[in-house]
């Protein structure tokens, strides 16, 4: 929270005054897909993202009456050192999601999206004019939301909770971007 949600608006705070007497500028946030999903074991990365999609969300309403330009930037997995991590977790736990989101982030990072890829995309928002607010970046960002919007809340809970056996043959059956 302290980085993700926190560092983002004493930016914010530091900016929007002159953005509001200039009447013009962009704030560009990135999030994450996990910033509209989230599974465990990244509850707490999710809750940062999500945090700082409500506030972009209300922003945008706020600074467009002063010619400001909120986006935000959703990434799905992108070679980072931290997917990198989580890819490479295959540490005992009593939760199974543990490995089961590492082995999804090692099968992610088999052909990775590389950062740039967001740092092109935040050239090309600015450089657009547009007022869209979110913006996905990688081959599986609109594949996981997807995946996300095909089940109702209670069977992503019962999906990820599944013993191994049972997670794997929903994965096997559902219409999940990580198939084969």
């Amino acid at each position: 929270m302290e980085t993700n949600y926190f560092g983002a608006i004493r930016c914010i705070k530091a900016v929007v005054p002159h953005m509001r007497e200039r009447r013009s500028g962009w704030i560009v946030n990135v999030t994450s897909v996990g910033g509209r999903i989230s599974s465990s074991p990244l509850a707490a990365y999710g809750a940062s993202k999500w945090a700082l999609e409500a506030l972009s969300e209300a922003l945008a309403g706020e600074m467009k009456m002063f010619n400001v330009h909120v986006a935000v930037v959703e990434p799905g997995i992108i070679d980072t050192s931290m997917a990198r991590r989580i890819s490479q977790d295959g540490q005992p736990s009593l939760y199974p999601q543990r490995n089961r989101m590492a082995a999804r982030f090692s099968d992610a990072l088999q052909n990775p999206a590389p950062p740039t890829g967001v740092a092109d995309k935040i050239v090309d928002i600015v450089s657009s004019g547009s007022w869209q607010l979110r913006y996905l970046v990688g081959a599986d960002a609109p594949g996981l939301l997807e995946w996300r919007r095909s089940m109702t809340d209670e069977q992503w809970v019962d999906y990820h909770s599944a013993d191994d056996e049972t997670y794997q043959k929903n994965l096997e059956a559902s219409s999940n971007p990580f198939k084969d």
